[in-house]
């Protein structure tokens, strides 16, 4: 699956991933390939992201948007760490 986390000054993130965990407005959820088209609101939180190549990163979020849709993911955020 293709992520992006983008924020307003950057692009934070690109690159093929195998699952991403966000904090969604009505709790933590997570996106694994062929994963059903969502749109959801992020809550502040920490978005965990592991990569094609095994590889775990954490990004902290102060909330934001997510969609997914034919393996392609964006979360749009206002800040993040």
């Amino acid at each position: 699956m293709l992520l992006e986390i983008i924020s307003p000054d950057s692009k934070l993130f690109s690159g093929e991933v195998e699952k991403i965990q966000v904090p969604g407005s009505k709790g933590s959820f997570e996106i694994l390939e062929n994963h059903a088209p969502i749109i959801s609101t992020l809550e502040k939180g920490t978005v965990k992201v592991l990569g094609g190549n095994g590889k775990r990163e954490t990004f902290e979020i102060d909330g934001g948007v997510i969609e997914a849709k034919n393996n392609k993911i964006i979360v749009l955020t206002e800040s993040a760490k």
